[in-house]
């Protein structure tokens, strides 16, 4: 069976599907993998699939010429973003400039990549996504506006944005704009539909999903959490500990300070702004003019910070995650049949017997959760 990049290497960026002419590339996904696959009756051997590859061919790294910390000056902003805000806002500032910004959404069970051109259409871009996204359909999009004279920005992770850049090349890369986001790294969409299926839920009948959150333990209408309220659930327990990642991702050649994109974003952990920290704060490494053009468009609050010390609280700037011990017990349990939720607790019993002592002391209401917890059960919102 052909393929393009060794085994357990495909981060599922999609690019070679995207660039194949004759529909020959295909992607298996699988709970631990991706496998890129050619149909040997399709293919007609002209290697675009591997020349686009970003693990056979990374796009070129750049130091960060600086380094900042900071927040969106819009409350509203800064307060329903996952962070600081810093991405809402400047996809906001693009837009208005005349830009098409293309990002990840959540739409119709599946995470993938869409743009827009209005401002008011940015918000469906906010918040944290804890799986692999899809952007197949992506780099032909944005290649095309690209072609009729049009500035893109186009976010995603740093493996998405090499992908991005190695498709349009250099001759349209001048219009091109990229925000790269630090990633841990990503589990397969099969494992949050399996730990979701598990709960009674489906991934089709969800508009909305909140992995990470600021503020009350409050729902919206037509919402629900998977697990008590200031609980860590089992999804977000496994995705913290990177036990579900998948295997690219504990290789990954993009977790380092050199950096593949215009502008960095992430969380400025470790901040000496305590009393900023409730509110979000945004990490942010200019490695290009286009980079610092980014930041100068948008209304933002922006301070210096300590690169060493934001280098040190945000692990995946020096190096990609570290395979878990219990991983292979984990992927074995599943492959077996063992539910999700049941695998992670075997993998990870004593953080998942913490959290079940903090949901019995809530229930049993010894114990309040003060809220504001960024880390806690993941909250759906539901089609009406």
């Amino acid at each position: 069976m052909l393929t393009i990049c060794d085994e357990g290497m495909c981060a599922g960026c999609m690019a070679c599907v995207d660039i194949c002419p004759t529909g020959a590339v295909a992607i298996e996904p699988g709970i631990d993998r991706y496998r890129p696959v050619i149909d040997q009756d399709k293919c007609i051997d002209c290697g675009r699939c591997r020349n686009v590859c970003q693990q056979l061919h990374p796009a070129g790294l750049r130091e960060p010429a600086e380094w900042w910390q900071g927040w969106a000056e819009d409350p509203s902003e800064r307060g329903a973003s996952s962070s600081g805000g810093f991405a809402s806002a400047i996809s906001r500032a693009f837009a208005e400039s005349g830009g098409a910004v293309c990002a990840c959404a959540f739409s119709e069970g599946r995470f993938g990549f869409q743009v827009v051109g209005d401002p008011g259409d940015v918000d469906r871009f906010r918040g944290s996504k804890y799986v692999k996204s899809d952007p197949s359909g992506a780099y032909r999009q944005v290649r095309s506006l690209l072609k009729a004279g049009r500035k893109v920005l186009f976010i995603g992770l740093p493996c998405q944005v090499s992908a991005m850049r190695n498709f349009v090349g250099e001759r349209l890369g001048g219009r091109l704009y990229t925000i790269d986001l630090i990633c841990h790294g990503t589990p397969s969409p099969q494992l949050l539909e399996m730990f979701l299926e598990e709960r009674g839920y489906k991934l089709g009948e969800i508009a909305y999903i909140a992995f990470r959150r600021k503020a009350s333990f409050q729902l919206r209408d037509g919402s629900a959490a998977i697990d008590t309220p200031g609980v860590v659930d089992r999804y977000l327990i496994a995705f913290l500990e990177g036990l579900d990642y998948t295997e690219n991702c504990y290789s990954c050649a993009y977790a380092r300070r050199e950096r593949v994109s215009d502008l960095t974003l992430g969380d400025s952990w470790g901040s000496e702004l305590e009393d900023e920290a409730g509110g979000g704060i945004s990490l942010a490494l200019c490695q290009t003019e286009k980079g610092k053009e980014l930041l100068r468009m948008a209304k933002l609050k922006v301070l210096p910070v300590d690169e060493n010390l934001a280098a040190a609280n945000n692990k995946q700037l020096n190096r990609p995650m570290e395979r878990p011990a219990a991983r292979e017990q984990f992927l074995r349990n599943l492959n077996s049949g063992m539910p999700f939720e049941r695998a992670v607790q075997k993998a990870l019993p004593k953080r998942c017997r913490r959290q079940d002592i903090k949901r019995a002391l809530i229930r049993l209401r010894l114990w309040k959760p003060s809220g504001g917890g960024l880390y806690e059960t993941s909250i759906l919102e539901f089609h009406g």
